[in-house]
């Protein structure tokens, strides 16, 4: 049977924690056996679970032999001891696969083993651990990463995606498909994290001589700006502008309207039941086509999928 131990580090989230356990532990084989063995293991016997303190039945000694470990996310940023840093290298090195959820990928990236590698976490928490572990390539935009042997997941629910996705690898989508079924989640979901990621305007030094250039640009979303009516109203040339507009947002003037756009848009698909061709029109895009393009390329979803999910 295939033996999963999923690692309690102090500070860890409850629903981090007990996503893992509450999936494999409802897997079932088409004969009816169960399809996992779950060992929650901890360095400690008391673990801080914030809310609550709890009990590890195992310690590091249960992720020798397991065929999965998982670490979940915790609720503060504290140094890996070298206990658990060299369990989980040791681990990694006898072929375990080892997957993180949340904000698990900042542990797991201390120990060195996501270097060189693609990875994820929680959406706001992406830029820390970018910063944090420059050797690891952070995507932001999906729900799990899947390394073959290490696994990365965003936040709280992408952990089931990722729980699902080693149980179809294990043993097949009839199993995985069931399992998802008694999570009530779907096997696959469409998109990834972008579409949950609130794009709002980039933010704008306080003072900034462009404030009142952006106040106009949110007013005016609806018309068709170019590049020269942006810079005749800010009373600049282009080139100016560009330059001037990088160094104060870290855009250029069309990039940050095409993110105020589709900011827009995202609060009319969740507010109104206006069609996609009327807040194409609205939010200023020259056709729908264009308008779906561009929101699929900064949600990951189309307007419609969008609707579905939060209107």
């Amino acid at each position: 049977m295939h033996t999963v131990a999923v690692l309690a580090l102090d500070r860890v989230i409850p629903f981090d924690l007990s996503t893992p356990i509450e999936v494999f532990t409802r897997t079932r084989l088409p004969d009816g056996r169960p399809g996992y063995r779950i060992r929650v293991c901890a360095e400690h016997p008391e673990i801080d679970a914030g809310a609550f303190t709890l009990r590890a039945p195992w310690g590091l000694n249960g992720l020798r032999d397991a065929d999965t470990v998982i670490v979940p996310g915790t609720a503060a940023a504290e140094p890996l001891s070298p206990a658990v840093r060299e369990a989980l290298r040791t681990a990694a090195g006898n072929g375990t696969r080892i997957a993180s959820i949340c904000s698990g990928t900042f542990p797991l990236a201390a120990t060195g083993l996501l270097d060189g590698l693609r990875a994820t976490t929680h959406w706001t928490a992406a830029k820390a651990l970018a910063r944090a572990h420059p050797e690891v390539d952070v995507d932001p935009d999906v729900l799990y990463v899947d390394n073959g042997r290490i696994l990365t997941s965003a936040g709280a629910a992408a952990g089931l995606d990722l729980c699902l996705h080693m149980i179809r690898r294990d043993y097949g989508s009839a199993v995985a498909a069931h399992a998802a079924r008694l999570s009530v989640m779907p096997l696959e979901r469409e998109g990834g994290q972008a579409q949950f990621i609130l794009h709002d305007y980039p933010p704008v030094p306080r003072g900034s001589t462009f404030e009142p250039l952006l106040a106009w640009l949110r007013e005016n979303l609806a018309r068709d700006l170019s590049l020269a009516d942006i810079a005749a109203h800010a009373g600049m040339s282009t080139r100016t502008l560009i330059r001037r507009f990088r160094e104060q947002t870290g855009s250029t003037p069309l990039q940050w309207l095409h993110r105020a756009r589709v900011r827009q848009a995202q609060h009319l698909l969740e507010t109104t039941e206006h069609s996609v061709e009327r807040i194409a029109a609205q939010v200023g895009f020259g056709s729908p086509t264009a308008f779906r393009d561009r929101f699929k390329r900064t949600t990951g979803v189309s307007p419609h999928a969008y609707r579905r999910t939060f209107g």
